[in-house]
């Protein structure tokens, strides 16, 4: 439970700084989760996106507006279903997006003064070791033994 109590408010607050450093890109922190996914998994359809990030297929449907009345993102046509098209990243969102990152890894490296690889590491394991869990749970609706 100390881990939620951390977790809560860190998550909350890097959001927040997010926006806050985002303005000029126009990327709230729906849209900017979308522009990272397509980033890193390439075209997908909108409820690919929401299945991806445990979201609702109608809070990504209304990100993946957003960025595309702001030209980052634009539909193509998907060869595997022709009413459920891809969203992929225009080249202005792949700007957006790697400008924004890199301003977060940038602060995100201030973080690691004392902290070891091996102290990352761990965190890491153990969050997704977390997420794993609530994984299961979410599909089955009992935690795995």
């Amino acid at each position: 439970m100390e881990v939620f109590a951390l977790i809560g408010p860190l998550y909350r607050r890097v959001h927040r700084k997010i926006e806050q450093d985002a303005p000029a890109q126009g990327l709230s922190v729906g849209v900017r989760a979308v522009l990272d996914l397509l980033r890193e998994q390439g075209p997908m359809t909108v409820p690919q996106m929401g299945r991806a990030q445990s979201l609702s297929r109608q809070f990504v449907q209304r990100m993946v507006n957003d960025a595309a009345a702001r030209g980052f993102v634009e539909t193509i046509p998907n060869p595997a279903h022709q009413r459920s098209s891809l969203i992929r990243l225009t080249d202005d969102g792949l700007a957006a997006i790697t400008a924004v990152t890199a301003r977060e890894h940038a602060l995100l490296r201030q973080v690691g003064d004392d902290l070891t690889d091996a102290d990352v590491a761990a965190c890491t394991r153990v969050l997704s070791r977390m997420l794993e869990l609530f994984d299961d749970v979410e599909v089955t609706g009992t935690p795995p033994r």
